[in-house]
């Protein structure tokens, strides 16, 4: 009897369904540290490919040192910014530092800062302390950071794991490239088995919605953080390097751009530069206004058939779900949700058959 039950065909089915579920949630469990580098790789794969193609024509076909190529060029179009932008943060902060300092013990903070509440006060006993301990800002951050180290060491590990997630992408970017093709071949076969020919409309909306957010959002942060960042140059901000890298990151993410030239465009007002403050009002203004309204939603409806709020919703949606990974993630969702609602308004429009 109980032989005869193993035998029957849904019982091995249950079991057979069992393990393979069974062993997807070990892979999963296994490679859940690897999932967030291997999707930044696939995308930025997928956005520099057509680089790719080009280099591998150059080398003959010959994939692997088309893929060595790609992944050191595309490696330091990024890690080469960003070392740069450490070192000029680093010396615009020691500058910002040593002003503050001077500006505190000179008693020069703008009236208007000093009548702010609660950091009016704070401020006001600080300059009071520096003007008789040029170092008493110095004390003042060390105080904080004693009281911080906690948080500090948090900051630490997330630095160590980011850096330890861009090698990850790196060595992931490389077979991207050498295997991406046959390992796509592969996928879409897999899904086009189990969803029918329709997985095509899907893959298809992937795509150009990773162009979309790449091309609209990204291309337009970088715009605004570069132009704003003249701005801020002009104007005589403190930092003006460090705040156009802050505005570049904040363009990421829908209307937090806004909210670093304001409050540069607040201190120099506050601190009675009002030629300069106005200037820097009506630069950013034109500016923000010019890449949100025009060039943002221009690249995306470009790129992808797509309505921009839907964009927007998944950008910020992914952000808050999936971190940054999220800002490609969530738009990505969403246009196959679209497409999925699409196809099914498509077929229910068809006249039934006869």
């Amino acid at each position: 009897m109980s032989d005869d039950l193993f035998t029957t065909p849904w019982l091995r089915w249950v079991v057979t369904a069992a393990m393979l579920a069974g062993l997807c949630l070990l892979g999963f469990l296994v490679l859940d540290p690897f999932i967030v580098p291997v999707v930044w790789a696939a995308i930025l794969g997928f956005v520099t490919w057509p680089g790719y193609e080009w280099l591998r024509g150059k080398c003959r076909g010959r994939g692997t040192p088309a893929a060595l190529g790609m992944t050191l060029v595309v490696s330091a179009a990024v890690i080469a910014p960003l070392a740069w932008l450490a070192v000029v943060v680093r010396l615009e902060l020691a500058h910002l530092y040593h002003a503050t300092q001077s500006m505190l013990a000179g008693g020069a903070l703008p009236p208007a800062v000093l009548k702010l509440p609660w950091i009016g006060d704070q401020l006001r006993d600080l300059a009071a302390r520096a003007a008789q301990d040029p170092h008493a800002l110095g004390a003042e951050l060390r105080n904080i950071t004693d009281h911080s180290l906690d948080q500090i060491g948090h900051i630490v590990g997330n630095i160590g794991r980011n850096v330890a997630k861009l090698l990850l992408t790196v060595v992931s970017l490389f077979f991207v490239y050498r295997d991406g093709a046959r390992v796509a071949q592969q996928l879409g076969r897999a899904l086009e088995k189990m969803l029918g020919p329709r997985v095509h409309n899907y893959l298809n909306a992937i795509g150009q919605t990773v162009k979309a957010v790449v091309y609209g959002l990204v291309l337009a942060a970088v715009v605004q953080g570069v132009l704003v960042g003249l701005g801020y140059w002009a104007a005589g901000v403190g930092a003006p390097v460090f705040l156009a890298a802050l505005t570049t990151v904040c363009g990421l993410i829908p209307f937090a751009a806004p909210a670093i030239w304001a409050c540069a465009t607040a201190w120099l007002l506050l601190e009675g530069n009002t030629v300069a403050g106005v200037g820097l009002l009506v630069w950013g203004a034109v500016v923000m206004s010019w890449t949100d309204h025009m060039v943002r939603p221009f690249l995306i409806s470009r790129e992808a058939q797509i309505p921009f709020l839907v964009v927007l919703f998944g950008v910020l949606g992914g952000l808050a779900a999936f971190g940054l990974v999220g800002l490609f993630v969530g738009p990505v969702i969403l246009a196959v949700l679209l497409a999925i609602w699409r196809e099914w308004q498509a077929e229910s429009q068809r006249p039934p058959a006869q």
